[in-house]
C-alpha cells in the first residue's frame, strides 16, 4: 500500500516513523511543509522532520533519540554543497539546453523566413513574368489589330482604285473587260529591284512576269516602281515612246551598269585571282564570268553560237583597234559577217594594213592586206588565200585558260 503522509500524521507511530523510506520522508516533510532539497542524505532529512513533528507535539521527544548526531559537521557541509554543485551543473545543462533549443528555434525561424522571403520573391517573379507574357499578348492582339486596319485600307484603296478604274473604263470605252489588267494590285508582286545583282534581276522579273501572264505593256511600269538609283535615273531620262519599251528599257539599264556582252567579256578576260581566294573560289567566279557573257550573247548552250563568238572574239584581236571599234559598234552574228564588214570598212576607208603586227595574248599575228586603187573591188581567189577563216574545213583551236 502506498505511503500516504496525512494518514501517518494523525495516527503517528514511532517505529512505523523509525521504519520510513526515503521516498517517504521526503513526502512527510513536503506535508509539513519543510524547507529541505531532495538530494539531502536521508538521516538529515529524518532529523529535520523529527524536530518539526516534536515540534508540532505530533510525536513525544523519546523521538529525539532517533536522531543521529554523530556524523561530522565538516563531513555533512561538504556533502551539501557537493550536492549543491551538482543541482547547479543540471540547472547550468537545463539552462543550456534551453538556450540551444531557443537557438534552434531562432534558427528555424530564420530559415521560416528566409523561405518565405523566397516564395515571396518567386511569386513576385512569376507575377512580373506573368505580368510581361500579359503586355506581350496585347502588344501581339494591337499589332494584329493594327495589320488588321492596314489590311481594311489597303482593301479600301484597292476598292476605290477598282471603282475608279472602272468609272474611268466605263467613261472612255477604251478597254474591255476581259483585257483589264491591274497594276496595282500586282505591284507589291514585282521583285525588289537591287543595284547589285542587276544581271540576275531582269532574268527573275521575266520569269515572275511570264508565270502571272503578266501583259508586256505593262511591264516597265511595274519596273519603274521599284527602280531606284542609277536605274530610276536612266529611267527618268528615257523619252516616253522609250520608256514604255521593255527591251529599250532593260538594255538601257543594264549598259548604265556595264552588263554589255563586251563588259561581260573584259570582266571575263580581266578577272585574276585575289589572295584570299582559293583557287576553287576564282574557278567559280571565272566560270561564273563566262557564263554571263554567253548568256549576254544569247548562244543558248548551242556549240555552233558558242564557236562564232570565239572565232569573233579572234578575228577582233588580230585587227588594228579602229577596225575592232567599227565591229564592236555592229551586230555581228558571224565571223563570215565579220570578214565582210571588214572588207567593206577598208575599201570605204582606203587603209592599207600591209604588215601590221597586232600583239595578243597568244602571240604577234601579221595581217597582210593590199590597198586597191580601181573603183571596182576584185573579188578575191580562194586558191591564193592560205587563210579562209570562212571556210567550213578551218579548224580553229581555242584555250580558255582559267587558272
Amino acid at each position: 500500500m502506498a505511503f500516504d503522509a496525512g494518514i501517518f500524521l494523525k495516527t503517528p507511530d514511532l517505529e512505523s516513523f523509525d521504519n520510513l523510506k526515503k521516498e517517504e520522508l521526503v513526502l512527510l516533510a513536503k506535508e509539513l511543509k519543510l524547507v529541505f532539497k531532495v538530494s539531502m542524505r536521508k538521516q538529515i532529512i529524518k532529523n529535520l522532520v523529527i524536530d518539526k513533528l516534536v515540534d508540532a507535539e505530533i510525536l513525544g521527544e523519546e523521538a529525539l533519540e532517533l536522531k543521529v548526531e554523530n556524523i561530522d559537521a565538516f563531513k555533512l557541509k561538504q556533502l551539501e554543497l557537493e550536492h549543491e554543485l551538482k543541482l547547479k551543473e543540471l540547472e547550468m545543462k537545463e539552462i543550456e539546453k534551453r538556450k540551444e533549443d531557443e537557438f534552434k528555434l531562432k534558427q528555424a525561424e530564420l530559415e521560416m523566413k528566409e523561405r518565405l522571403e523566397i516564395e515571396r520573391k518567386e511569386k513576385e517573379d512569376e507575377f512580373k513574368l506573368k505580368e510581361l507574357e500579359m503586355k506581350e499578348r496585347e502588344k501581339i492582339k494591337e499589332d494584329e489589330l493594327k495589320l488588321k486596319e492596314l489590311e481594311m485600307r489597303e482593301r479600301l484603296e484597292m476598292e476605290k482604285l477598282k471603282i475608279e478604274m472602272v468609272k474611268e473604263e466605263s467613261n472612255t470605252k477604251v478597254q474591255s473587260k476581259s483585257d483589264y489588267f491591274d497594276a496595282a494590285k500586282n505591284i507589291r508582286l514585282v521583285p525588289k529591284f537591287c543595284e547589285k545583282t542587276v544581271d540576275k534581276y531582269f532574268p527573275q522579273f521575266e520569269k515572275i512576269a511570264n508565270n502571272l501572264k503578266w501583259p508586256m505593256p505593262y511591264w516597265t511600269t511595274l519596273l519603274q516602281s521599284v527602280f531606284e538609283g542609277k536605274a530610276a535615273e536612266i529611267y527618268s531620262a528615257l523619252p516616253s515612246e522609250k520608256s514604255s519599251d521593255y527591251d529599250t528599257v532593260k538594255q538601257e539599264i543594264l549598259k548604265a551598269y556595264e552588263l554589255v556582252p563586251e563588259a561581260y567579256r573584259q570582266k571575263f578576260r580581266s578577272y585574276k585571282k585575289f589572295d584570299s581566294q582559293t583557287y576553287v573560289e576564282f574557278a567559280w567566279e571565272k566560270e561564273d564570268l563566262f557564263d554571263k557573257w554567253l548568256t549576254s550573247k544569247k548562244t543558248d548552250n548551242n556549240f555552233d553560237n558558242l564557236r562564232q563568238l570565239m572565232l569573233l572574239e579572234e578575228i577582233k584581236q588580230c585587227v588594228h583597234s579602229e577596225l575592232k571599234t567599227h565591229l564592236d559598234d555592229k551586230t555581228v552574228e558571224s565571223i563570215h559577217d565579220a570578214a565582210v564588214i571588214s572588207d567593206n570598212y577598208t575599201l570605204s576607208h582606203k587603209r592599207s594594213f600591209k604588215s601590221q603586227n597586232v600583239n595578243t595574248s597568244s602571240g604577234n599575228y601579221k595581217n597582210q592586206s593590199t590597198e586597191r586603187t580601181d573603183s571596182k573591188p576584185v573579188p578575191q581567189n580562194k586558191s591564193q588565200s592560205s587563210y579562209n577563216m570562212s571556210s567550213p574545213n578551218f579548224n580553229l583551236k581555242i584555250t580558255i585558260v582559267l587558272l
